[in-house]
């Protein structure tokens, strides 16, 4: 094992796997970004070793806190990483059952900090946060082909990430067409990689069965459908009529392929402003029995957070109105800077505004596939609620 570059911090660490610049101490001999280097405490004791990127905030991503020898060789170290976090979907959370989507790994979450990876049927989609993982996105295809013989990998990099890892990756996701995936008795047609995240979100999976519970016989609103998951897992469970609603055309068209696929004959999708649509709802006399709200990520930075938190005020002062007195509201935030008690704290100050009173009903948050650090409170970055609302 070749000697390492050496990283000593000025602060204690706060036990999660991110260490930030204003932590580390300047370095005599400054790593190339994207190198392993060892991570020693205050006191000169070795605390970890992670990958280095100088252009980004997040200084050093911690892969292990063991002995400098746990990451010795690196395609042994993410072979062993990616088969545990593999063998827990597969045979621990019996995934492939009933689903053949899922997160296969989650960053942090199964200690690859940066590395998102998500099974979609016969492909595997590598999302980079991390520029040391874009770098060797050769080796990690070359691990997972290992773990899924034949399986299509495509890489992608979110702007957002790029932006803050301080790098172009030049090229764009492979195409390789489209797939058909299968989720709690539905079928849909993804393009992996491409759209929105991965190309489906396999976190909202447990949470469109979960609302789908309360929709039988309702007429249920589904505001930000992107393509139509918990609308057409509400239309399966007999609601009486099911309206999604989006502002982008290509995965309103997947929607619809959902529905004549699935042969879903009470569900229709409408290319709309959400707001506008929760507003005009709100005046009519019959209003939807349930009502569910999904934004995109609205708060990505701390340049932003006002704006993004108004957005969610907004959002949900709309919803919460717009449902009819005895209904439910699904409400969601995947901003993973803004805490659970704060954004409980606006989808409830929201319910004083739109002057209804709610109840709640449960927490809702990303499945099992996608776990979640104590210590790293960012890992919980999809919140839901559920609400009866009077």
């Amino acid at each position: 094992m070749s000697e390492r570059v050496r990283v000593r911090l000025i602060a204690e660490q706060s036990g999660g796997p991110w260490i930030f610049g204003r932590s580390v101490a300047p370095v005599d001999e400054r790593p190339q970004d994207g190198d392993l280097v060892d991570v020693e405490d205050e006191r000169g004791q070795h605390l970890g070793t992670g990958y280095w990127n100088g252009r980004s905030d997040v200084r050093v991503r911690l892969l292990s806190r063991g002995k400098k020898s746990d990451v010795r060789n690196e395609r042994e170290f993410l072979l062993r990483k990616l088969a545990a976090a593999d063998r827990l979907r597969r045979k621990t959370l019996r995934l492939p059952e009933t689903t053949s989507a899922w997160r296969l790994c989650h960053a942090e979450g199964d200690d690859l900090p940066g590395l998102i990876v998500d099974h979609l049927g016969g492909a595997l989609v590598c999302e980079h946060h991390s520029l040391a993982f874009w770098q060797r996105r050769a080796l990690i295809e070359e691990v997972l082909q290992e773990l899924h013989p034949g399986a299509k990998v495509v890489h992608r990099v979110p702007k957002g990430a790029a932006d803050a890892e301080g790098f172009d990756p030049e090229e764009g996701p492979r195409d390789i067409g489209e797939v058909e995936i299968e989720e709690s008795g539905l079928k849909h047609l993804v393009a992996p990689g491409a759209g929105h995240k991965t190309g489906w979100f396999c976190d909202q999976r447990d949470n469109r069965l979960k609302v789908a519970q309360y929709c039988r016989g309702q007429d249920v609103l589904d505001v930000c459908t992107n393509a139509g998951g918990f609308a057409l897992q509400a239309a399966l469970s007999s609601a009486w009529r099911v309206r999604g609603v989006d502002l982008d055309e290509v995965v309103l068209e997947r929607a619809r392929d959902g529905a004549r696929r699935n042969k879903l004959t009470n569900v229709e999708f409408m290319h709309a402003d959400g707001f506008n649509v929760l507003r005009e709802v709100a005046r009519q006399k019959e209003r939807p029995g349930v009502v569910v709200i999904d934004p995109h990520k609205l708060i990505r930075s701390r340049a932003r957070d006002e704006e993004g938190l108004k957005k969610y005020s907004d959002w949900n002062s709309l919803a919460i109105a717009a449902v009819k007195p005895g209904g439910i509201v699904a409400t969601f935030s995947c901003s993973g800077a803004l805490d659970l008690p704060s954004w409980l704290g606006i989808v409830f100050r929201s319910a004083r505004r739109a002057e209804r009173e709610v109840r709640l009903l449960e927490i809702l948050g990303a499945g099992p596939d996608h776990p979640q650090r104590p210590d790293f409170a960012r890992s919980r970055y999809l919140k839901g609620a559920l609400l009866a609302v009077d």
